[in-house]
């Protein structure tokens, strides 16, 4: 038996199972990335994939500030 272990030689998916694509910035806020990244993600080359995972520390997938709740509320009062 070997310890040799079959390894792909391609870019990992940035994905981490929180798939919930935000309203306003159109990106998944698990991963930061578009819709059309994630749905090519399969069909893009190794080059492509690593350009859009250089990109991903750039991107704010959710806006921090809050929309609303008691101060928006009462500002409208």
């Amino acid at each position: 038996m070997s310890d040799k272990v079959w390894k792909r030689n391609e870019v990992e998916s940035p994905c981490i199972n929180i798939c919930v694509v935000h309203p306003a910035t159109r990106l998944c806020t698990g991963c930061a990335r578009s819709i059309d990244e994630i749905s090519r993600w399969s069909k893009m080359t190794p080059e492509e994939r690593s350009a859009v995972i250089a990109d991903l520390p750039q991107r704010t997938a959710a806006p921090t500030t809050r929309r609303g709740g008691r101060a928006a509320r009462l500002k409208r009062s």
